[in-house]
């Protein structure tokens, strides 16, 4: 898309706090493609910020560890497509929008009486489906574009600590670069 090659936009995007962001989200992902792909039905989930990254789910610290180097690993070597993840919360953010202003236009105009909003009703859902539709190729380009990058660039793992948030085990992964 052409608004995410604009200059200001990429110069937006390498501002050194998004930049970090980005990088450490990539890594995020990649590691949970690989903890993915070694226990498939684990539930698990993570979260980005400057410093790193936090991964949440009940995993031996070890797996953690080699998963995160396999993932530095990998995105380095140029698998830069793990950096972009399913179940990332960019694709529920853009769906979720899009769904809402579809819907938020199918009432656009109305009537104020609540038997006009429900006659609406059914277009809502027409239009917050389609929305969802098209909003998924959408969410994948602003996940590789945008909110994750698959070029760690500088960035190295410094260090990954085990914690507990109540019954959940929780992992920060802490980086730097």
């Amino acid at each position: 898309m052409v608004l995410f090659r604009s200059s200001f936009f990429q110069s937006l995007i390498s501002i050194p706090a998004i930049s970090r962001i980005r990088r450490n989200h990539g890594l995020e992902h990649a590691t949970l493609h690989i903890l993915t792909e070694r226990f498939p039905h684990l539930r698990m989930a993570g979260h980005s910020d400057t410093g790193g990254f936090w991964l949440l789910g009940d995993i031996p610290l070890e797996d953690v560890q080699s998963a995160v180097m396999e993932a530095e690993a990998r995105l380095r070597s140029g698998e830069h497509n793990l950096a972009v993840h399913q179940n990332c919360g960019t694709n529920l953010a853009t769906a979720g929008t899009f769904a809402g202003l579809a819907g938020g236009m199918a009432m656009f105009g109305v009537g104020s009486r609540m038997r006009d909003k429900l006659e609406r009703l059914p277009l809502a859902v027409v239009l917050a489906t389609v929305a969802l539709f098209f909003s998924r190729p959408i969410a994948t380009l602003l996940q590789a574009q945008v909110t994750t990058s698959g070029e760690l660039e500088d960035l190295q793992v410094r260090g990954i600590s085990e914690s507990r948030r109540g019954r959940i085990k929780a992992y920060r992964v802490i980086t730097q670069g």
